[in-house]
């Protein structure tokens, strides 16, 4: 049956600067900053989180169906979902807007200047998760600020079981917001920064936050993942990559391994080994949608990883 996957579909437009910010910055002149860089290098990626996730989860064999906005300029990014066989039946279509976008400008020391437009994504409360009628899961990712409460209430009215994942959205709500986010999903991920600032807002720790949900899911980038499940804390290793090369879309490859395996019944530390196997994947590749493991490559990993088979 499908997970239903709330979520931003995006363009990443990624730009590298062949030089040092710090040389074109003047530091007593900061208050009136004028500068323009050269970016030779340019590419355009499709990414968003919903489309992230999606994608990854395509990979595993499960049944993605993502809810999301568009706008004008999404034609490239329509066919490629028909492409990969992802419906779109719940993606709309928001006339007069661009489809969100992010544009990233990397130095030489890998610092980063960005600028995002949600464009079509503010009007992502358009949808309704009613429509979905089939949907078993769900997951609330990074989306338009009304749209991510909407649909969290939505799918909690509908039984739909579903993750909390505030991701780069979480400072969009106070404490209050956070709880009733809690109150409603059935799990939660954050990042360890995410679950700090969360800790921050509502005033709890993050154990009693754990308290809210069935699981609570922290990840530490290179030290793995923490998962609080009912009282207990799983440690979930991380899985060495191939190659460094982007972190881009690696958390949203993780997610749609957590999607996997509630799907499927497993129990907790399976599940985080998968999604760590997945974000160990993708890191090893640009962009969100670039990785094109098969089911038995992502096996072969989980097996050098855990001498095991997940499936």
């Amino acid at each position: 049956m499908p997970t239903l996957i709330c979520g931003s579909v995006a363009y990443d437009n990624i730009m590298v600067f062949h030089d040092r910010f710090k040389n074109h910055i003047l530091p007593e002149q900061i208050h009136i900053l004028n500068v323009a860089f050269l970016v030779p290098e340019m590419r355009r990626e499709f990414g968003g989180c919903a489309g992230n996730i999606a994608y990854s989860l395509k990979l595993l064999g499960g049944d993605p169906l993502i809810m999301a906005t568009v706008g004008d300029d999404a034609a490239a990014y329509l066919d490629r979902l028909d492409h990969l066989g992802l419906p779109r039946t719940h993606v709309r279509h928001v006339a007069g807007t661009f489809t969100a976008q992010a544009f990233i400008t990397t130095d030489l020391d890998d610092n980063q200047i960005t600028a995002f437009h949600p464009g079509a994504m503010t009007f992502s409360h358009l949808n309704s998760v009613a429509d979905a009628t089939n949907a078993t899961l769900g997951i609330v990712a990074p989306d338009g600020r009304d749209g991510m409460l909407k649909h969290a209430r939505d799918m909690a009215a509908a039984g739909i079981p579903f993750i909390f994942d505030p991701g780069q959205g979480l400072p969009m709500f106070d404490g209050n917001d956070l709880m009733e986010f809690m109150h409603l999903a059935r799990y939660a991920c954050f990042n360890d920064y995410e679950a700090k600032l969360a800790s921050e807002r509502t005033g709890r720790s993050l154990e009693q936050l754990a308290n809210e949900v069935e699981v609570l899911i922290v990840t530490r980038g290179g030290e793995g993942s923490h998962m609080y499940v009912r009282g207990e804390k799983l440690e979930i290793p991380c899985v060495a990559a191939d190659d460094l090369v982007d972190p881009t879309g690696c958390g949203d490859a993780y997610r749609a391994g957590l999607l996997y395996g509630i799907a499927e019944g497993w129990d907790w530390q399976k599940t985080g080994r998968l999604a760590a196997v997945m974000g160990a994947i993708k890191i090893g590749h640009r962009g969100g949608q670039n990785h094109t493991p098969t089911r038995a490559d992502i096996a072969r990993r989980y097996v050098a990883a855990f001498g095991e088979s997940p499936w």
